[in-house]
């Protein structure tokens, strides 16, 4: 329960004038203590309007739909504040407010500004009170459904060739495995995580929306909230340490451009755990990126295009540069097998099994924000097969470079930047500067994908009223690139790099109930205009959630718990089989969570929610009960106008 006392005692132009504040809640209690007392609900989205009346000359409140506007308060913000500064310090009302005050403080935190006017200009065009969208968070239309199979192919390349694919490889020999079984276990990993790509991507594709409004139906309308929250922050967090790598790729070209760039004067202490010359590249690097997010999703393939041509390329000149400079006959890191054996080579291998499936864990789940754009549903299928072949390919690539560095240089260089810098004569500075060029374009195309679009839908889902998604990627560059300070958590920040690193004994679970829910307990059959309906059948109860989620998620990463604290704190000793368990984490998180699920779903059914008939987007097309589709122009067509008018009443 939360209590706010307040009274009305500044005066009015005639003693009849409303001024209005705005509270959002879902239910409201409200009693007067001046001259009688009343009380009165209704539902959330109303404002509530402040009289004076001049028959008793004292405050009174009253429910009203919509808003009428003072022109005092769009033009004075002072007059503004005057007017709701004595709410906070007389008591003769009482405003109890009964909800979910979670939903308030997403939804409309800044709604009593833009009733004042500050936010007008930012409201969007295409937004729906109704349902509560615009439209970037409505269905894909047909039109912009522009990717084809091929564009999906060079997605995946595009995602997989960047700085961080080389490092594959890196941690798991410094482990104690040979580069072969290294090359195993990324490659089985990106097998494992494409399969979940694969199955949860198909719900993009066929109702054409966003992770967000998924979520939606398999957490409940409220609930969904907090997966929402829970993949934004990964997304922010993980665009600010690719976008430091971004400005390290700037660094190396400018290296290229003027060797002399090397020796500026430093002008920043030691404990900014930065430097001159990174803070420039990494300045150069934010203004080159920034009109790149400001392009559309469905036109968004030509970036791929060209660096899924360019960055192979990169890679295999720099391999072949490599061998023909050192050769790797009596390279150690080929030549070194396992160092560890038994039990603790099979742990340590599903260790960094999981440790490369956590990398690729957000875009399981977040992969409807693209295949929503697949021109046909089939199309996203390849990513199984892409996947892991250019996983692969690359780390091989990352295995050469380090073997042959080790030998060059006297030390293993992971990072192809790394080897890059040592490149300082006149060709050698010319090829330096290319391979990080391309290899900037690689790291900008790998943050759109994978978690500047991602976090922007979050965004966009939880403020549709002023963020689409080209606002919201900019607001994530901003908040990522700069709020964060990479290069503080990257510096001194391990244990916080290992939690993020360990997200997905969250993600894990959260992908587990959205691939059950769709494909063992709904049977690929919802109603697409029901998500956009606050009172729909996805919101579950009153609260707004599917316990049956919330219990299986809650089921999948508790379990994991005590063998991922060790990885923040190691002064901190569990269990040996906890820390097993949590090796395995990604299976047993979404297996287990799938099962728990769907056997709940089982026992006590959402009926409401259990469909005949899948309302899609498209009016041409249903899904009937048996699975086939076929073209049903009137009956579809009836089902979305009948949810749209309950949506929309």
């Amino acid at each position: 329960m939360c209590q706010l006392r307040c009274g009305l005692a500044a005066s009015t132009p005639n003693n009849e004038y409303t001024h209005v504040i705005s509270v959002w809640e879902s239910k409201f209690d409200f009693r007067c203590a001046s001259d009688k007392l009343f009380r009165r609900k209704f539902s959330g989205g109303h404002l509530i309007r402040l009289f004076r009346e001049r028959k008793h000359g004292s405050a009174t409140l009253l429910a009203a739909g919509k808003l009428q506007q003072s022109a005092s308060l769009q033009k004075s913000p002072a007059s503004a504040w005057a007017l709701v500064k004595p709410l906070f310090l007389n008591s003769d009302i009482q405003i109890r407010l009964v909800g979910s005050l979670v939903w308030t403080s997403i939804q409309n935190p800044l709604h009593i500004f833009f009733k004042m006017g500050f936010l007008s200009r930012l409201q969007l065009d295409s937004h729906s009170d109704a349902r509560r969208s615009n439209a970037d968070l409505d269905p894909v239309p047909p039109a912009k459904r522009t990717w084809r199979t091929y564009n999906y192919v060079l997605y995946w390349i595009s995602d997989n060739m960047s700085v961080a694919a080389f490092r594959n490889a890196s941690s798991l020999m410094e482990a104690g495995l040979s580069w072969k079984m290294s090359l195993i276990s990324v490659t089985l990993s990106q097998v494992v995580v494409g399969l979940a790509i694969v199955l949860n991507g198909v719900f993009g594709s066929t109702y054409r929306v966003s992770f967000t409004m998924q979520a939606r139906a398999s957490y409940g309308y409220y609930f969904s909230i907090v997966m929402i929250l829970m993949r934004m922050i990964v997304g922010i967090f993980w665009y600010g340490i690719q976008a430091y790598t971004g400005g390290e790729c700037v660094r190396t070209m400018l290296y290229a451009i003027w060797p002399s760039f090397r020796n500026i004067p430093e002008h920043l202490p030691v404990s900014s755990n930065t430097t001159t010359t990174f803070l420039v590249s990494y300045a150069i690097y934010f203004i080159l990126v920034v009109p790149l997010h400001l392009i559309p999703i469905h036109k968004l393939q030509w970036l791929f295009i060209v660096k899924a041509i360019s960055t192979p390329i990169v890679g295999l000149a720099m391999m072949g540069w490599m061998i023909k400079t050192v050769g790797l006959n009596n390279s150690s890191v080929f030549s070194a097998g396992n160092t560890i054996h038994g039990s603790a080579l099979a742990w340590e291998f599903l260790n960094g099994m999981y440790a490369n499936i956590g990398t690729w864990s957000t875009l399981a789940v977040n992969c409807p924000d693209f295949t929503r754009y697949a021109k046909s549903n089939r199309s996203p299928y390849i990513t199984l097969l892409v996947m892991p072949a250019t996983g692969c390919f690359m780390t091989f690539i990352g295995v050469v470079l380090a073997s042959g560095s080790n030998l060059l240089y006297g030390e293993i260089k992971w990072d192809p930047l790394l080897i890059c810098d040592e490149w300082t004569s006149k060709g050698g500075r010319a090829a330096a500067f290319f391979c990080g060029f391309f290899l900037l374009l690689a790291q900008v195309s790998v943050n759109i994908a994978a978690n500047s679009v991602s976090a922007a839908n979050d965004m966009n889902c939880l403020w549709p009223r002023y963020i689409n998604i080209r606002r919201g990627q900019i607001i994530v560059a901003t908040l990522g690139s700069w709020a964060l300070t990479p290069w503080n958590i990257l510096t001194s920040g391990s244990a916080f790099l290992s939690f993020m690193s360990g997200y997905s004994v969250w993600l894990g679970p959260m992908v587990g109930v959205l691939i059950s829910d769709f494909y063992l307990v709904h049977k690929k059959k919802y109603n697409v205009w029901e998500l956009y309906d606050l009172n729909g059948i996805y919101r579950y109860n009153r609260w707004g959630t599917n316990w049956r989620a919330a219990v299986a998620f809650t089921c999948g990463w508790v379990p994991l718990l005590p063998g991922f604290i060790p990885t923040i704190n190691s002064k901190i000793n569990v269990a040996e089989g906890m820390t097993d368990l949590y090796y395995i984490g990604y299976f047993w998180g979404t297996l287990v969570t799938a099962f728990i699920y769907w056997l709940l779903c089982y026992l006590w059914p959402a009926k409401e929610t259990m469909l005949e008939v899948a309302v899609l987007p498209d009016d041409d097309m249903v899904i009937h009960a048996d699975g086939e589709d076929s073209a049903e122009i009137s009956s579809d067509y009836e089902l979305r106008n009948r949810s749209v008018e309950k949506t929309e009443s």
